[in-house]
């Protein structure tokens, strides 16, 4: 009824022009609503195994603020048959990027976005041109192996002693890459006490601000979540170190991740690894294309998860990491990062 009277007051002839652009304006928001409530509702008509429609209520968190209401929301279970049918199927399209294979394969984002891995050579074809740093030589994959592996209850002292000795071999220049803002902020309360260097936190100023401190200054270590895996650009000595605290995978709530899941094992594909591996293949690439960002870079990425190297699934997520030299050895690493530092 409402879009009807917005409609009618669009159609008026004469009139204020300001009030008719303003119903024009209500009229087309009106439309998205009715579009959205109409996707919700249809999405529980199908039975479960059948729907392409995720809907989910996503409330406040505990720390936020009280007056923040619950919000309600649709999303696509998967992207792929849209993507092929309304801009792969249309023209010729050519996609660049640092993290297009996984596992080393083009394969899983291939199939994520539509694309028949079958039919490699006549419909798509994939090429990895390769890349202008000598990873081998200019920078090494550290993984704790000797830790125990990453339980709910935040970071366990373990970590934050791994995590501590670390940063103090590479004499600060550390970016710490964390799962959540809870576990960066534990992570920088409990080594401020002990570490001679600057700590910054995501949250505590404006994220482009703390990435240019921590540019600027050496010594200064920065600490984050997911803005930080993908959007730090931070070449030369002020970055030696980044340090990865576990694996990324989809929080085991997650609705949109969970749905998918269950209707890729719903057709008797493996749900885990072509939902949550691949989402924590593609975020561990990302993160640690954060080290090198010239030829002249130098340093380590290290991953405090021992999953890495002790889980099956490890060699895929590794095979999706850029190619450094590779160590569990702490000794290895460290006395690695103090010829850094004094360089």
């Amino acid at each position: 009824a409402c879009a009807g009277e917005v409609r009618a007051a669009v159609r008026g002839d004469g009139g204020d022009p300001g009030e008719a652009g303003a119903a024009q304006t209500a009229l087309v928001a009106l439309e998205e609503l009715t579009a959205t409530a109409d996707r919700m509702i249809t999405a529980f008509e199908l039975p479960v195994e059948e729907r392409d429609e995720v809907v989910w209520l996503e409330r406040p968190p505990d720390d936020a603020d009280s007056s923040r209401p619950s919000t309600l929301h649709v999303a696509p279970l998967e992207v792929g048959e849209l993507l092929a049918e309304s801009l792969f199927a249309t023209r010729t399209v050519i996609l660049t990027s640092a993290t297009l294979t996984l596992g080393g394969s083009f394969g899983p984002l291939a199939i994520q976005w539509g694309l028949d891995v079958n039919s490699m050579g006549s419909e798509w074809s994939g090429i990895d041109v390769g890349s202008p740093f000598a990873h081998g030589r200019s920078g090494i994959l550290y993984v704790a192996r000797h830790l125990p592996p990453p339980g709910r209850d935040g970071l366990p002292q373990p970590y934050l002693d791994e995590l501590r000795e670390l940063i103090e071999a590479a004499d600060g220049r550390t970016l710490g890459l964390f799962s959540s803002m809870r576990a960066a902020r534990a992570a920088a309360a409990a080594l401020r006490e002990t570490l001679p260097f600057p700590l910054l936190c995501q949250g505590e100023d404006a994220t482009g601000q703390l990435i240019k401190q921590f540019a600027a200054d050496e010594p200064t270590c920065l600490f984050g979540t997911l803005s930080l895996w993908q959007g730090v650009d931070v070449p030369g000595p002020s970055l030696r170190l980044v340090v990865i605290d576990r694996i990324p995978f989809p929080r085991p709530d997650d609705p949109l991740a969970s749905a998918r899941t269950r209707a890729i094992e719903g057709r008797g594909g493996n749900g885990f690894m072509q939902v949550s591996a691949s989402h924590a293949a593609l975020l561990l690439a990302q993160g640690a294309g954060r080290l090198l960002r010239t030829t002249e870079d130098r340093g380590v990425v290290a991953v405090l998860d021992p999953r890495l190297v002790t889980k099956r699934y490890g060699d895929f997520l590794r095979a999706s990491l850029p190619p450094f030299w590779q160590t569990t050895d702490p000794q290895v690493v460290r006395g690695a990062l103090r010829r850094l530092a004094a360089s």
